[in-house]
């Protein structure tokens, strides 16, 4: 099979061009094929070489049988076979490169763990397992203060505790892309993952992961206060361009076009709708965000008017209290319609002409992990001051009303709050929550980050304290975030 594989001139199916589609080489002639769109069944019935292997996960395909052939000694040979490949990569990339998706396809990138007899030998004295109870304190661990890094702490805790990222990272689903793992950030949230989920309870120092956001970060580097904000952006995307994704990123299914796990995480797509006063056309664009900046009242910004709910109803589960501002009404400014004005004329392509227009922005597709950003730093040529505004958040977020499809559907007469059992997808529930404390000037983070479903802890660098949800509820609230329920795993 391995010489079989360097005959072929390329790794691609023969018929259509495809490398993808799960691509199955014959065992009989230099022939591959797409199982998904049969043209490796064609070759089959026309030449009668009715054996292949899936170059996926190295099986053996009998078409007389129509089934996948399970053979103990075949098993093996297409697992050694898979750490021959990886041997090949790590020694004559130049080759590997020509025929890297027919070589590195055997077998799965993240092969099976199987125990040696050494640790048959441990599992077997060992039968006890440690088991994750509710008032469990693993994963809760300090952060040394290195001079005014509680900006990084907080996010790092906020970024520990997301639980789908919590989930790729224990699972050991890293793969260094980078020349230099010790340069890649990556690999450093890797070994930090491990450190929190290891059981210490002494405060850790990072150090390593400081010096790295200095390194490729340089507008962050020094021991000055920064925004938390900021760093959170940086960060993300300092690991997005550490953590590549696979060369199918174009066909990855967030508005990034990339596949890697922060991508798959965190972005999501903001959809403009520009709706020419004329003629009423509308042009539409749909761009990334990684975090959703809201406007708060108190700012040189006119603010929305509150919501009809204020008048002591509940609305997106937050309960109102007269005057108060919520989440939900930010977000409701955030997605109304903002006429232009004369000064912001646009082209119209359905008038062809310069002509006044509305602006409106909606969801159109949500992330895993949903951002907001409370802008409590206000800068401008007049003014730069910290906005106190306090702003009620809820528990448990839905983010139905804000989608374009919402719209549509409003547009078209036929919209109608969905039931809960409709709506899962756009559900959200909070899990962390940065806040600052003092001036623009001066100030200090902290945050809140969910252990379990109703525990809740403060973080204040090195110091971790039990909080009740009443005081995370309370809490003045600058960076928020939300996961989607369905995909949460406690």
């Amino acid at each position: 099979v391995f010489v079989l594989l360097f005959q072929a001139k390329s790794c691609i199916c023969h018929m259509c061009g495809a490398h993808l589609n799960r691509l199955h080489s014959c065992l009989y002639c230099v022939f591959f094929g797409c199982f998904t769109k049969k043209h490796i069944h064609e070759h089959a019935k026309t030449k009668r070489h009715n054996l292949a292997i899936d170059l996926l996960y190295g099986g053996i395909y009998c078409f007389m049988c129509q089934d996948y052939i399970y053979d103990k000694d075949m098993e093996q040979i297409a697992k050694e076979e898979q750490r021959k490949a990886w041997k090949l990569q790590a020694f004559t990339p130049t080759v590997v490169s020509h025929y890297q998706c027919t070589m590195t396809g055997i077998g799965e990138k993240y092969s099976t763990w199987e125990p040696t007899k050494r640790e048959l030998e441990l599992l077997r004295h060992n039968p006890k397992r440690r088991k994750i109870t509710t008032n469990c304190t693993i994963g809760l661990r300090g952060l040394i203060n290195l001079g005014n890094t509680c900006f990084m702490n907080c996010i790092v805790q906020a970024l520990t505790h997301t639980p789908l990222l919590r989930d790729f990272f224990l699972s050991d689903r890293h793969k260094c892309e980078m020349q230099s793992p010790s340069s890649c950030l990556v690999c450093e949230m890797s070994t930090l993952f491990q450190e929190f989920y290891s059981g210490h309870r002494s405060p850790h120092i990072p150090y390593r992961l400081l010096h790295l956001v200095w390194t490729h970060a340089r507008h962050l580097a020094g021991y000055e206060q920064q925004d938390a904000h900021e760093f959170l952006i940086a960060a993300l995307d300092v690991l997005h361009r550490h953590c590549k994704g696979d060369d199918n990123g174009k066909k990855a299914n967030n508005p990034n076009h990339c596949n890697c796990i922060i991508d798959q995480i965190f972005t999501g797509g903001l959809q403009s709708d520009v709706t020419c006063q004329v003629c009423h056309g509308v042009s539409t664009t749909i761009d990334p965000f990684w975090d959703i900046s809201l406007d708060l009242p108190g700012s040189s910004t006119p603010f929305w008017p509150l919501s009809p709910g204020s008048d002591g109803s509940v609305v997106n589960g937050e309960s109102h209290v007269s005057g108060t501002t919520t989440l939900t009404d930010c977000l409701r400014r955030f997605t109304r319609p903002e006429h232009l004005g004369s000064s912001a004329k646009i082209k119209c392509s359905g008038c062809h002409s310069y002509q006044e227009s509305t602006k409106q922005l909606t969801m159109k597709k949500l992330p895993i992990v949903a951002c907001f950003h409370l802008k409590r730093f206000e800068h401008s040529a007049k003014l730069r001051r910290k906005i106190t505004t306090y702003v009620s958040f809820p528990l448990e977020l839905d983010m139905t009303p804000f989608m374009a499809s919402s719209k549509e559907s409003r547009m078209n007469g036929q919209y109608q709050q969905p039931t809960d059992s409709l709506n899962n997808d756009n559900k959200y529930s909070l899990f962390a929550v940065v806040n600052h404390q003092g001036t623009l000037e001066s100030g200090h983070y902290t945050s809140f980050i969910r252990q379990h479903k109703d525990q809740w802890f403060k973080c204040d660098d090195a110091i971790i304290t039990k909080a009740s949800i009443k005081d995370v509820l309370d809490s003045e609230g600058y960076l928020l975030f939300y996961h989607k329920q369905f995909l949460e795993y406690e």
